[in-house]
């Protein structure tokens, strides 16, 4: 995988894409997973939100960069 990528005449990082991406993947998540109610059962929501990006972040560029 390129380490930058042409985009409309800009080179933008790889990671840009996989970040955004990341970002939706974990806003649809959290929106289920509020309306499951699973929110009201976990001590910190916020950390446990951060650690889910993190988690699908760190994934989905592991997959890139293998």
């Amino acid at each position: 995988m390129p380490r930058e990528l042409d985009f409309l005449g800009m080179y933008v990082p790889t990671l840009l894409p996989i970040f955004l991406g990341a970002a939706g993947l974990q806003w649809l998540l959290d929106s289920l997973l509020g309306r499951l109610g699973l929110f009201n059962r976990i001590w910190h929501p916020a950390l446990f939100r951060l650690s889910l990006f993190v988690c699908l972040f760190g994934g989905a560029a592991l997959l890139v960069y293998r």
